[in-house]
């Protein structure tokens, strides 16, 4: 411990060195107004007091220049921010009674110069930057990259506006690219279950920050297209730096919003926040929880709608009945009655008149079609074989050929005979044949 001490404080007066000050620590000696030995031991407080102390007074006032990162405004009118370059990082704050010195809104990437004090926060055991004023240094790096790949990807059209394409009115089922652990996926699950409990929602994970984390939202948003798991997908993540950010402004990622098939909603960080997927995507919501509700708010707007629309009708309905109510209240019942019946009357006159005029032409059809059936079913009997047979004649087949005899001379002696008068069957053999004439007596010559 007390070695460590002795390195903290040996970097603290080099610095003071570097700002004028001359001091010089050393082993079981005063330094710097504290006596240390080998074994001497330090609470937690002790120690950073110390660091404190030493550290606050070796910087009393310095100009640092980075890159701004990790920029959020808290609710009370503070800005907190990190300054950061390739090597390393500080966290930063600047005070609302500061904050009339700033002469431009900043947004990370930024390159900005700061001019402030080192202060310990005992409770983190962590310093910062106290800024008095900053200005504008440049362009950060992360900025100017940004900025290039937005002109070239726009030259492409990427971003064009002919390329978006409407967000559906009543999706059934919500793709969500994000990380399946984060708030952001619980902020839209919850929103959804409130808004649109009958959605269907489908998380493909992916990580939302680090150097896979842009090929694997990319691979994500071409897998829903490729199996059509949604109707409308919802990219994004909660809120962070701008290095926490990058992963949805890769060009992997942008490529695959452009292309997708599935209409897709960025919504990257906070309101604030930007991203070049936003510029690519359908729809761009500033919070995953604005998605949410973009992606319900027509649902539940139709269901106002309705419901509206049913209200408009019942009092419509309700004001006509009182005004048939008020027209009405002037006529009594009898009057009701007299008024109707002189109305109705003749029509039920003319009503019963054509009535009666269609069943006499209807019994008049029908008595007509019972002659010509009469007529017709008389005929039929007439021509029937049967009543031939009722007179007394009888058919007469041939056996052998089975045709039916209608002359004497198609029969032979010998020949069986199958003689059938109008009831029963007589069989018969011929003996002889005999020719009659034309009146029904046998002829004088024996054969024909």
């Amino acid at each position: 411990m007390a070695h460590l001490i002795y390195t903290v404080l040996s970097h603290i007066c080099q610095a003071k060195k570097a700002a004028g000050a001359y001091f010089t620590p050393y082993r079981k000696t005063r330094s710097c107004g504290i006596v240390m030995g080998m074994q001497q031991k330090f609470t937690v407080s002790e120690l950073t007091s110390l660091i404190r102390q030493n550290l606050e007074s070796a910087f009393p006032m310095l100009v640092v220049e980075g890159e701004l990162s990790n920029f959020r405004p808290s609710s009370t009118g503070h800005l907190y921010f990190s300054l950061k370059d390739p090597g390393a990082k500080i966290d930063a704050v600047m005070f609302k009674n500061r904050l009339s010195s700033l002469a431009f809104e900043p947004k990370d990437g930024m390159l900005l110069r700061a001019r402030g004090r080192i202060s310990v926060y005992p409770q983190r055991g962590s310093y910062q930057l106290v800024c008095e004023d900053i200005e504008l240094a440049g362009a950060g790096d992360i900025l100017a990259m940004l900025e290039n790949r937005k002109r070239a990807l726009a030259a492409e059209g990427l971003f064009d506006e002919e390329r978006k394409k409407p967000i559906p009115l009543f999706p059934e089922t919500v793709g969500v690219v994000s990380s399946p652990t984060g708030a952001a996926v619980q902020d839209i699950l919850t929103i959804l279950q409130r808004r649109a409990s009958g959605v269907r929602v489908i998380i493909l994970p992916a990580p939302v920050q680090g150097s896979e984390a842009a090929a694997i939202i990319a691979r994500r948003i071409e897998q829903a297209n490729q199996w059509n798991l949604a109707d409308v997908l919802i990219v994004g993540r909660g809120g962070g730096s701008l290095e926490d950010l990058l992963p949805f402004s890769e060009e992997v990622v942008i490529r695959a919003v452009a292309d997708s098939a599935i209409p897709v909603i960025s919504a990257v960080g906070h309101e604030i926040d930007n991203a070049l997927c936003d510029l690519a995507a359908d729809l761009r919501a500033p919070t995953p929880s604005a998605a949410a509700e973009l992606v319900s708010a027509n649902r539940s707007e139709a269901l106002e709608n309705i419901m509206a629309i049913e209200a408009e009708m019942v009092n419509s309905i309700e004001a006509r009945l009182d005004r048939a109510r008020l027209l009405m209240r002037p006529f009594s019942i009898d009057d009701l009655e007299r008024r109707f019946r002189i109305i109705l009357q003749p029509v039920l006159v003319r009503f019963d008149d054509a009535k009666e005029t269609l069943l006499n032409a209807l019994r008049e059809q029908l008595s007509a079609y019972r002659r010509r059936l009469e007529i017709a079913r008389a005929g039929l009997e007439a021509g029937s074989p049967l009543s031939v047979l009722e007179r007394g004649f009888s058919v007469v087949f041939n056996e052998s050929s089975g045709k039916i005899l209608r002359r004497g001379r198609d029969a032979k002696p010998g020949d069986k005979l199958s003689i059938r008068p109008l009831e029963g069957l007589v069989r018969a053999v011929t003996e002889q044949v005999e020719p009659l004439s034309k009146f029904g007596e046998p002829l004088k010559t024996g054969c024909f």
